[in-house]
């Protein structure tokens, strides 16, 4: 495991802004290093995805959209899906349009070769954006997805506030991410994943430890579920619930905007 102590999932709210994983930064200054990571692994993105989940993180997208539930009536905003794993699920579940919005234009490109290469050539719009200050109309979006994004922003209350004020009364918000294991023996064998073999794996396959070490710090520095729960709480959505996956290796947050 890591020499380093890992961090309080107490912490103050807004607290994460100073944090690069486990190293102090400007919150001036994070975007531009989070960008940098993801210039780095975007054409490895799904290869990141498989070794930081061990493939599963496509069972807990499919679950995801169980919840997420596409209607042809719907317009999906999915936010930091560059790729677009979520976008393509939502329509090939029925869904009427999706909005893939991600603030790395090197992750935004991955995702329009993909939807080229499997023929998706029209039902998704694509926008270089940031989470924190969105690029669309108050009120204006059906459902809002967030998949593996939100430990990445600078900060997190505003990307929350930011999406309930796209989000139409009535819609729904979901935030997939890699959370707080639950199981106090599955708790242990993860940290010795993500800080001894994962850095190891990036060198390995993508040359570049930086970035998965990066990507290890940042599940650790991320709000454990009731913390977040109570951040998705303020911003003013209702019936927030949480659904661990994996025994909290992951976790889906959704909430109602009312």
């Amino acid at each position: 495991m890591s020499e380093k102590p890992l961090p309080d999932p107490t912490q103050p709210a807004g607290s994460e802004a100073n944090w690069f994983g486990f190293r102090p930064v400007d919150p001036n200054d994070k975007s531009g290093l989070v960008r940098s990571v993801f210039n780095s692994v975007a054409t490895n993105y799904d290869l990141m995805n498989d070794l930081m989940s061990g493939g599963i993180h496509r069972l807990w997208k499919d679950t995801l959209m169980d919840m997420v539930a596409p209607r042809p009536d719907m317009t999906l905003l999915d936010v930091a899906g560059g790729t677009g794993d979520i976008a393509f699920r939502f329509l090939q579940r029925g869904g009427g349009g999706a909005v893939v919005c991600d603030i790395t234009e090197a992750m935004v490109r991955v995702g329009r070769d993909r939807a080229i290469d499997r023929n998706i050539l029209s039902g998704v719009q694509w926008t270089v954006g940031d989470a924190e200050t969105l690029p669309f109309a108050s009120r204006s979006m059906d459902a809002y997805t967030i998949a593996f994004g939100l430990r990445n922003v600078t900060h997190i209350d505003k990307a929350i506030a930011e999406a309930y004020r796209v989000l139409k009364p009535g819609s729904r918000f979901f935030c997939l991410e890699f959370s707080h294991v639950v199981l106090p023996g599955l708790r242990e064998l993860y940290d010795v994943y993500s800080f001894q073999v994962l850095p190891r794996l990036g060198r390995a396959v993508a040359r570049d430890e930086d970035s998965y070490r990066y990507l290890a710090e940042s599940i650790r520095r991320f709000p454990d579920q009731a913390s977040l729960a109570k951040r998705i709480e303020a911003a003013g959505f209702a019936s927030v619930r949480v659904r661990n996956l994996t025994g909290g290796i992951a976790a889906i947050h959704s909430g109602w905007r009312i």
